[in-house]
């Protein structure tokens, strides 16, 4: 099934609009959430082909939000992409074991970012 229609989930205007905007120039639908309360309530609107993480936020962490989710019967085929500042190799795993398909860091490179989409698509 292609990918076409995305949920970004960061507490950054700034990387919301950096992956939105690059989202939507490859013809995808983009939604956004600040929080993993948010994501929760666009996920129960409208269930997604992908989600995009970011790991530091306020309240509930990027893991633990990608745990809730991947362990959800409704949304575990919903693949999660890790997009965060944690560059740890540790991090990296840690993210791996809680769902994610794919880790990157930030900045995140767009010719990357495409490739794990198509990856996933």
């Amino acid at each position: 099934m292609p990918i076409q229609k995305v949920l970004v989930v960061d507490d950054s205007k700034t990387e919301l609009m950096f992956l939105t905007d690059l989202l939507k120039k490859i013809g995808m639908a983009v939604r956004t959430a600040e929080n993993a309360e948010q994501a929760m309530d666009r996920l129960a609107e409208e269930k997604p082909d992908l989600i995009l993480m970011d790991v530091v936020m306020p309240g509930q962490s990027g893991f633990q939000l990608t745990r809730t989710i991947t362990r959800n019967p409704a949304y575990a085929d919903v693949p999660v992409i890790m997009c965060t500042s944690k560059n740890q190799q540790t991090d990296r795993v840690w993210g791996m074991r809680q769902g994610a398909r794919a880790y990157l860091v930030k900045p995140v490179d767009p010719a990357e970012l495409k490739a794990r989409i198509a990856e996933l698509g």
